[in-house]
């Protein structure tokens, strides 16, 4: 398998017909970068060609799954046009992920948040260390939900409560997350056991058919995903603008609690 994009931050293993997509940049709790966005993006893609392989895991190298969007990332592209790039590629990511013709686990450890939980969400089936955060907490910098965030937490919990949720933004333990219906599983015993033990029932089953029925609801509902990543782009854009999200950031980076204004 050839993949046009190389990069360290993403490493890519394949053991019959399971492929295991590592993000690998463990010293930044794998928050995702430009070069992990369009790594992911190329090694999906390239996933996608082959006939051979039925089943992605996702998973983080480290202490956690994916903290998020790259703080360095976001304070440099204050540019419109650069930023918009940024938001086109992680569009490219999140759909390609959403409709490959593969059935997808995550295997979240540590903390899924933001942006990294907007990629876990996108996969068909999230699985989640006791001990593990999750946390759709774009509110805390001033900002909203981006990587289909919006269209995720609205399939998986309805308008409302996905709204109260993003506006508050707290961090979840998993099993508060798996009683809400954010995730799907908490195993109490040996985590890569059970990782193990959800791909083995999926390698037993007649897969084609399990990966029919996810390409003809993807197809379905990708018009709404395409959307909704239209409208988070335009709209964290203009969020990048406000005071707040300045704000936000400022105290993010000095470790205190921000004083939002509402402007």
């Amino acid at each position: 398998m050839t993949i046009e994009f190389s990069t360290d931050t993403v490493k890519l293993d394949i053991d019959g017909r399971v492929a295991v997509l590592e993000l690998n940049r463990p010293e930044a709790l794998n928050a995702l970068d430009v070069e992990m966005i369009k790594g992911i993006t190329m090694n999906l893609k390239e996933i996608c060609k082959s006939d051979e392989i039925d089943i992605v895991l996702i998973k983080g190298a480290g202490r956690a799954f994916s903290a998020g969007g790259d703080i360095k990332t976001m304070l440099s592209n204050t540019n419109e046009s650069d930023f918009y790039h940024v938001m086109d590629d992680i569009h490219d990511m999140i759909v390609t992920l959403y409709s490959m013709p593969k059935v997808t686990i995550s295997a979240v450890t540590g903390a899924a948040a933001g942006l990294g939980f907007s990629l876990a969400l996108a996969t068909d089936y999230i699985i989640a260390e006791p001990s593990s955060k999750i946390a759709m907490n774009f509110i805390g910098i001033g900002l909203i939900p981006d990587g289909g965030g919006h269209f995720f937490m609205e399939e998986r919990l309805g308008e409302t409560k996905a709204k109260q949720l993003i506006w508050e933004g707290k961090t979840l333990s998993a099993d508060d997350a798996l009683t809400l219906g954010l995730i799907d599983e908490v195993p109490e015993g040996d985590f890569t056991e059970a990782v193990e033990a959800k791909i083995q029932g999926w390698l037993n089953k007649p897969v084609q058919a399990m990966i029919k029925t996810k390409k003809i609801l993807a197809e379905k509902n990708r018009p709404a995903l395409l959307k909704i990543l239209e409208l988070e782009k335009y709209g964290q854009f203009k969020m990048r603008q406000t005071e707040d999200h300045k704000e936000g950031i400022a105290a993010f980076l000095e470790k205190r609690k921000p004083q939002f204004k509402g402007k």
